[in-house]
């Protein structure tokens, strides 16, 4: 049976992890605050859904071809920014779009607020307790393939409830990987900053699309 408390490691290894910690939120708090800007420069050029969804592809390219070749050097950084830039340009058109309908604007920051709050609240909650939640990575892995599987199939079906279903379990799964790779990297699973951090801003970047469209829907 596997352990969820805390390892025991050496002085060199916890100083090593306190490193990647904080390399990781410092970036992490730097890529959040360049893809908030770039949100906002996406909806004051008024650049619409075309171009949102080129740069969500444009992004998916960076981190699936062009970031393992550079993630350990000082390169990664720049493909960071280029990655969340780029996906910071994709949701200024959804943003836009709930910002024009009533209410609009309390959607959006309650759902900014609930991305703060699950953020803050889930990776306190590792650091205080050092818990090891690292056997949690099969079960969301095969739950974020199920609801990708069901997000196509409902292009089709266009069945509302289903939205709303996969949009909450789409924060549920994101929740549980900020659990999975903040452990990760208290505990030396995870030794490079730049890939927890990409793995950390897309958690947060789908829980607030998860949330916007669960508050959105139940605001209607």
């Amino acid at each position: 049976m596997q352990s969820t408390g805390p390892i025991v490691r050496s002085n060199e290894s916890v100083l090593a992890t306190n490193k990647v910690l904080r390399n990781t939120y410092m970036l992490l708090a730097m890529t959040l605050l360049f893809s908030a800007a770039m949100a906002g420069a996406s909806m004051a050029l008024d650049l619409g859904r075309g171009v949102g969804t080129i740069a969500f592809f444009a992004s998916l390219a960076l981190v699936w071809f062009v970031l393992p070749r550079v993630e350990n050097s000082s390169a990664g950084i720049y493909v960071v920014f280029a990655f969340t830039g780029l996906l910071g340009l994709s949701i200024g058109p959804t943003i836009e779009a709930y910002l024009a309908i009533p209410n609009g604007s309390s959607i959006v920051a309650t759902a900014m607020g609930g991305t703060g709050t699950i953020f803050l609240g889930l990776s306190a909650y590792v650091l205080v307790t050092r818990k090891d939640f690292s056997f949690m990575g099969g079960f969301l892995f095969i739950g974020l393939l199920v609801a990708l599987v069901a997000m196509i199939a409902n292009i089709f079906l266009q069945i509302p409830a289903l939205s709303m279903a996969l949009s909450a379990a789409i924060v549920l799964i994101m929740s549980g990987f900020i659990l999975f790779d903040t452990s990760r990297i208290i505990n030396g699973g995870e030794t490079n900053y730049i890939r927890a951090t990409v793995g950390l801003f897309l958690s947060i970047y789908n829980i607030f699309q998860g949330l916007l469209m669960l508050i959105g829907m139940g605001d209607e």
